[in-house]
């Protein structure tokens, strides 16, 4: 218990902390607010369940980097668990009585809990600064040629220097209080096993030096609490306090890519995008406060894992230590913090290199978008400034005057459907499945061949389908990932307009980008419609026994590469690999597959210009996991994908097969 003197001491110190704590706090709140739109807090309440489980039980963070996450659990629960053991230790403090000690059982459970919690702390804390500053992985910082704030490379360390000492100090003397205060009374709690082992190391030291021992260690462990606070704000230590907020108010999304509506229709618009941080989400400028700094979206990311600049964790990063030092910035250029252009937090370069593969939004443990920054700022360069890789503008213009990137006349629409029966919707006006065919297997002589096994699929079983022909255009994913709000604006609302008035029962598509479109973003513009994948339609026609497939004795050892926007942004996985088996493939799995499957390169209308510099190309990474497999193929499901790996199987000597799912089921069909 303390004295007098130290009970009025320690409340001043407390208040003066508090004080500085909010002036932190208020900065911080200041900085998020300035951002668009407001926080909507009653989505808090319909995720309950969902914060149990990610931020009770540390879910998004078991997901990668097995052994450090079970090191960060034992500190997370621990900190979750001291919440309450602090609150008992000060009621001791302050009065004398041990609020839980002598209540029974539960009193008797709870100091086993705060014995075993101490422990498993200081083992977390000091294994994670080994790792830290002995071990030093390299999937802990970023690259020299990464743009990443001057301060922070040495910041990280000096951040993680000072929270790992404040938590090893308050957990240490806390335990240590705790010995003391068994000796001091010559007590052995079995309930407290490891405290009472450590309290007979005391057993000849007087009394008073006992009591001086736990007033001390009591200073040092809550005291370092006190002493903390205040620099609880600046550190990266406030994810503790964010990263729930993060999962509680994110705003609602159909999937991790589905980009924020623009009604190009409102005249009174002046802006696009972000040019500055004050033009991000309110929630987008609140994830760098949530950022742990634990760089495994970059450790994700196909563009870093091939030498390139863009770095998503530096994204973020740049960001918290910009608005750290937020003083000095305005001071200089008396301007808000948040007025701060996005071009000097990342590099134009690294911009355009994002594949919008959404592995960064996926692995993030904390909840953070930075590829939905990425995006807005492109929506900036191109809307704005007119800015962005020459090549795109090919692509740009065929969505505009021939409705696909492609810019092969509509006339030309059906010709990959020559010889064959494919009904369009003239010609079938109330068909059970409206089939999707999008611009790369109508245009695109490679894809053809996915779209033409598909039609022969769709005839063997019978199915009552038809097709739009010349009266489809592309959804516009391309130009929408560009940037080019204001083609994917007319594109989707001409398709959106097609579509009501045809009114399909169901759409099937063979590009996952297609499906994700119209499954995602057509909703804002008035389009609902129930969209499926052809390898799950294909699923489906099995199952009913529509078609039946000739299982030939020859092994086909297949590797299925997982399209992004198939497995990450739309969870569709076990599809493909189900149809594979159905086809009696031998499915080989690669390292990185399914929601951690890495990129083809062709998204986020990389398919269209050509790749930043790096030290490999992202498709013959992909292809490289595939062929250290030992199959014999890849099985494909989108047209992007298809052309990627095939490019890259051409480049390694074209011994290894690329096909898409629907082409190896037809050639297996009765």
């Amino acid at each position: 218990m303390l004295t007098p003197i130290e009970m009025v001491l320690f409340v001043l110190a407390t208040l003066v902390s508090l004080y500085y704590t909010y002036r932190g706090a208020a900065r911080i709140m200041g900085h998020i607010n300035s951002g668009q739109g407001k926080i909507d807090w009653s989505l808090a309440y319909k995720r309950v369940w969902e914060l149990i489980l990610k931020v009770g039980l540390f879910q998004p963070v078991f997901r990668f980097r097995l052994w450090t996450s079970i090191l960060h659990a034992l500190v997370g629960w621990g900190f979750l668990s001291f919440l309450l053991i602090n609150l008992g230790d000060l009621i001791y403090a302050f009065t004398g009585f041990k609020l839980l000690d002598n209540t029974g059982l539960f009193g008797d459970l709870y100091r086993l809990l705060a014995d075993i919690v101490n422990v498993l702390i200081i083992v977390g804390i000091v294994a994670l600064a080994i790792r830290r500053f002995i071990l030093r992985p390299a999937t802990l910082s970023t690259r020299d040629t990464t743009l990443l704030n001057p301060k922070a490379r040495f910041g990280i360390l000096r951040d993680s220097a000072i929270v790992a000492t404040f938590i090893f100090i308050h957990n240490l003397m806390r335990f240590l209080g705790e010995s003391f205060s068994l000796a001091l009374h010559h007590q052995v709690d079995s309930w407290q096993p490891s405290i009472s082992a450590v309290s007979q190391l005391w057993a000849g030291m007087s009394p008073s030096a006992l009591v001086v021992g736990e007033h001390a260690a009591f200073w040092l462990s809550i005291g370092a609490v006190v002493a903390f606070l205040p620099y609880f704000p600046y550190s990266k230590h406030i994810h503790v306090f964010f990263a729930p907020i993060n999962f509680a108010v994110k705003p609602e999304r159909k999937s991790i890519g589905q980009l924020s509506y623009i009604n190009l229709d409102d005249q009174t618009i002046e802006q696009f995008g972000a040019a500055k941080m004050k033009d991000l989400g309110c929630e987008q400028i609140m994830d760098s406060y949530a950022c742990i700094m634990c760089f495994r979206c970059q450790e994700v990311c196909p563009e870093y894992n091939t030498g390139k600049l863009l770095s998503p964790a530096a994204l973020e990063i740049n960001k918290r230590y910009h608005l750290n030092g937020a003083a000095d910035y305005e001071a200089n250029k008396r301007m808000p913090a948040t007025d701060v252009a996005m071009i000097e937090l990342i590099s134009e370069e690294a911009v355009w290199a994002c594949t919008s593969c959404g592995a960064c939004v996926d692995i993030c443990p904390v909840g953070n978008e930075p590829m939905r920054d990425i995006l807005d700022i492109r929506r900036n360069l191109s809307m704005m400034e007119s800015t962005f890789p020459k090549q795109l503008e090919t692509a740009f213009k065929g969505m505009e005057r021939n409705q696909n990137p492609w810019n092969v006349s509509q006339a030309d629409r059906m010709k990959w459907a020559d010889g064959l029966k494919v009904p369009t919707i003239e010609q079938n006006a109330e068909p059970d499945i409206l089939w999707w065919v999008g611009c790369a297997p109508a245009t695109d002589a490679r894809a053809q061949k996915t779209a033409q096994a598909f039609a022969n699929i769709l005839n063997a079983a019978g199915v009552n389908y038809a097709v739009l022909g010349k009266n489809e255009s592309c959804t516009g994913d391309s130009a929408r990932r560009a940037g080019r709000e204001d083609i994917f604006f007319g594109l989707a609302s001409q398709n959106v307009e097609i579509l009501n008035e045809v009114a399909p029962k169901r759409i099937v598509t063979t590009c996952p980008h297609c499906l994700h479109t119209l499954k995602n973003e057509y909703p804002a513009f008035g389009g609902n419609y129930e969209v499926i994948h052809h390898t799950q339609f294909i699923n489906e026609l099995v199952g009913a026994g529509k078609i039946q497939l000739q299982v030939t004795s020859d092994e086909l050892k297949v590797t299925f590469h997982d399209p992004c926007y198939l497995s990450r942004h739309n969870k569709i996985t076990d599809a493909p690999r189900t149809t594979l088996q159905s086809a009696g493939a031998l499915t080989i799995e690669m390292p990185r597959t399914e929601a951690k499957s890495f990129c083809c390169g062709a998204g986020g209308a990389q398919m269209w210009k050509e790749e930043e510099p790096g030290t490999a190309r992202v498709n013959e990474a992909r292809f490289a996991e595939a062929k250290a497999t030992g199959a014999g193929m890849v099985a494909v499901g989108c047209p992007f994908c298809l052309t990627m790996m095939n490019d890259a199987s051409k480049a390694d000597g074209g011994n290894i097969q690329v096909k898409d799912v629907a082409e190896i089921v037809a050639e297996r069909m009765k």
